[in-house]
């Protein structure tokens, strides 16, 4: 498969029903991406930067990390998807969260941040690791850059005895090739850490599994979400038939087989920013 040239847009389109769909889908993804920030030492009281913040999942998530005495910032160029993190975070009481919109690539200097994340973001960015250099100096000496990006490789593997699984994250992983997105940037982030004049981060990926409806949904969202640029593609979604029964077919392949299905895997990467000599002690 040949991918097209890479794109910034966002693939997936900034519909009610995609908000809705990555509110779903960080309630799963949550535990996975505390666990890992807490691991790359976000803590109490620091400031930190979100960069492709969405509708806010990952923004709030910190802003319950650092805590009141902490500040989270957000940023996204979406006008409607910051409309909704905006309003969310009021809903959710998390006061030490903001959100503003900018190109990552654009951002203004600023106080330093003790880290800067993001999730699932730089898959859609064409040059991920000049995005990573550019935010480099917003980031105080010996402050985090920590970020969790997607590998679809151990899915298909996996899901290789489950034929309607398969073909579902087959497509998926196609329908993003095709667009210019990398469904692998998550094993790359070694070397993409690296290109930007990083320190070798450290790694390690997670996947969850799972075989109940709404893990089934899951795959459905993302399918949905990726229907119009399988259709421009002409990727046979026809295969998978009637399109309304695929998560309960997913549910009834996984159930006929007692197993369970994988979801996306995270390879999550962080290092902290080196001191110049000048500053170590």
């Amino acid at each position: 498969m040949t991918a097209n040239k890479p794109t910034t847009d966002y693939q997936l389109g900034s519909t009610d029903a995609e908000h809705e769909r990555l509110i779903r889908q960080a309630a799963r993804f949550a535990p996975l991406t505390e666990r890992f920030f807490r691991e790359a030492g976000i803590a109490c009281g620091q400031r930190v930067l979100d960069i492709g913040s969405g509708v806010g999942d990952v923004a709030m998530l910190a802003g319950r990390i650092v805590g009141p005495s902490g500040e989270v910032i957000g940023v996204e160029r979406d006008s409607r998807s910051i409309a909704r993190a905006r309003t969310r975070a009021i809903e959710a009481d998390l006061h030490n969260v903001s959100f503003t919109q900018s190109d990552v690539r654009e951002l203004p200097s600023v106080e330093p941040f003790d880290a800067v994340v993001g999730r699932l973001i730089l898959m859609y960015l064409p040059d991920p690791a000049g995005v990573l250099r550019s935010l480099s100096p917003l980031v105080r000496c010996g402050g985090i850059l920590a970020f969790q990006e997607p590998s679809w490789a151990p899915v298909i593997t996996l899901s290789a005895g489950l034929p309607l699984w398969s073909a579902c994250s087959s497509l998926i992983v196609e329908a993003f090739e095709r667009s210019g997105v990398d469904a692998e940037r998550g094993p790359a982030l070694y070397g993409i850490f690296q290109a930007a004049g990083l320190p070798t981060p450290a790694m390690h990926m997670d996947i969850l599994l799972g075989s109940e409806p709404d893990f089934a949904r899951g795959i459905h969202d993302i399918l949905y979400s990726l229907r119009p640029q399988m259709e421009r593609f002409n990727l046979g979604l026809a295969a998978l038939g009637d399109f309304d029964t695929v998560p309960a077919r997913l549910h009834a392949e996984a159930a006929a087989s007692r197993s369970v299905a994988p979801f996306v895997a995270f390879v999550g990467a962080w290092c902290r920013k080196p001191y110049g000599p000048e500053e170590k002690t």
